[in-house]
């Protein structure tokens, strides 16, 4: 088995509140994340893939590809974004880094066996802060 990563970056905005909760159980909680008016990070995302090198080409997935795909189906839909406003697919569940990482997950796990099928995402670590980050190895 041969582990393959392709690092990302992008920007994005927002803001960590639970709309059934008082604004100042969030602002206890979340501190300074529950900022009405958002708040952003440069994020780095760092996908991993797995698989067997393919006898023809010797990769387990062309990293040029998975850049495009990542580009596409994520990169493009967050960029200088805010999660909570903007991103379809955070629309009406919290923007933590720990629920946008699973929801990453959900777009590229199938769409990395599209372009290589014997391959399989092994591992997203989303980088929020140089102290902070979540790492998600699937279901």
């Amino acid at each position: 088995m041969v582990y393959v990563t392709r690092k990302e970056h992008f920007n994005a905005a927002h803001r960590l509140y639970n709309p059934n909760w008082t604004e100042e159980r969030n602002q206890e909680i979340f501190g300074p994340c529950a900022n009405i008016n958002f708040h952003g990070h440069n994020f780095e995302l760092i996908v991993t893939v797995k698989g067997v090198p393919d006898a023809g080409t010797g990769f387990v997935i062309d990293l040029k590809a998975l850049g495009d795909l990542i580009k596409n189906r994520i990169i493009d839909q967050v960029d200088h974004k805010n999660l909570n406003l903007d991103v379809p697919f955070m629309r009406g569940k919290m923007a933590s880094c720990e629920i946008f990482v699973m929801e990453i997950w959900k777009i590229l796990a199938p769409a990395v066996t599209e372009i290589a099928p014997e391959a399989r995402l092994h591992y997203i670590k989303l980088i929020e802060t140089p102290k902070n980050f979540v790492e998600y190895y699937g279901e």
